[in-house]
């Protein structure tokens, strides 16, 4: 027998964890776009004045990992709706869809930002004010290494795939900022292309950024989760004394909440209703042991008769058709 249990913390129904989590979500998105928008805007008057091509690269990537706060805060809201018939276990995925919208901006700010190093190498031009193009280069790291705390501390907090692995990107992106300092001192010293050619290493930081980044968020979409859930989830069950065999652990993430399948295997003399009991314990061991998780379901098997293997039917035939399982 199979039991499904919703999570909500140690509330019992008062508060849902979801909107709660969601809620922190876009207040981490909301402040994160603000500090990242200032410091782009900031260094786009310094990119206008100087003519730099390297500071105008990571301009551009600031502004591009600014406006991937649109499809989070799109996500967190869509996060928030209940389930219904159609979407019975909610709008969660939504949060994949965003990751995959953020990779694909990442790279279009890499595709630009390499297009315009390249130009600039085939065509220099010199570069102006320097002392303000180092200056934009310190606003970069400094906005975006504050970005980058901020998101992985909530991201971490709520279990949010993308928002952490937004935050790694604006983390790279603050080093990638310092860059610019080493092509200002560079043309400083008398190398007029040490500008395009760190325009050039900040577009492979950024592709770097996309290959990382599209790894952490596919996987998820194909229901990657870390092996050492997989444990947590088969150790939380152990510690109910009644559970005789964890035979089967499954768990995937839908949006930044965890689900999972455990099955147990019991002595089959247990009545229904201590079997029942069991299950609830197991879970209750299941959200103290697991952080994220949102839902379990606890499948309750004879330990005669425990895992997959003894709920599989094997193929058969009717009436003279071909074979087939089920």
């Amino acid at each position: 027998m199979a039991h499904s249990h919703d999570s909500h913390g140690h509330t019992h129904g008062i508060v849902d964890p979801s909107i709660l989590t969601s809620e922190r979500g876009i207040w981490a998105v909301k402040w994160s776009f603000v500090g990242l928008m200032i410091t782009a805007l900031l260094q786009v008057v310094v990119v206008i004045l100087s003519k730099s091509v390297a500071l105008l690269a990571d301009t551009i990537h600031n502004f591009g990992d600014a406006s991937t706060a649109i499809p989070l805060w799109i996500a967190f809201r869509f996060a928030r709706l209940k389930p219904n018939r159609r979407f019975p276990y909610g709008y969660a995925r939504v949060e994949d869809l965003a990751g995959a919208a953020i990779v694909l901006t990442i790279l279009f700010s890499a595709i630009v930002a390499g297009y315009e190093a390249v130009d600039r190498l085939i065509r220099p031009r010199l570069v102006e004010y320097l002392w303000a193009v180092a200056a934009a280069s310190i606003v970069g790291f400094i906005g975006n290494e504050a970005v980058a705390v901020f998101r992985i501390r909530v991201g971490k907090e709520i279990g949010s795939a993308a928002l952490v692995a937004d935050g790694y990107h604006a983390r790279v992106d603050g080093w990638t900022s310092l860059a610019v300092l080493l092509g200002a001192i560079g043309v400083w010293l008398g190398y007029p292309l040490a500008d395009p050619l760190v325009g050039l290493g900040i577009t492979a930081a950024i592709l770097w950024i996309v290959w990382q980044s599209a790894r952490a968020v596919f996987a998820r979409m194909l229901d990657a989760v870390d092996p050492e859930i997989i444990d947590d989830l088969a150790h939380a069950a152990h510690h109910v004394s009644l559970v005789q065999e964890v035979t089967d652990v499954r768990a995937r993430w839908l949006g930044h909440h965890l689900h999972a399948e455990v099955s147990i295997a019991v002595k089959p003399e247990l009545s229904v209703l201590e079997a029942h009991a069991v299950a609830l314990e197991v879970h209750h061991q299941l959200l103290h042991h697991v952080p994220h998780l949102a839902e379990a379901t606890i499948h309750v098997d004879p330990v005669n008769a425990a895992g997959d293997r003894h709920h599989r039917i094997s193929a058969h035939v009717h009436d003279g058709l071909p074979a087939h399982s089920h």
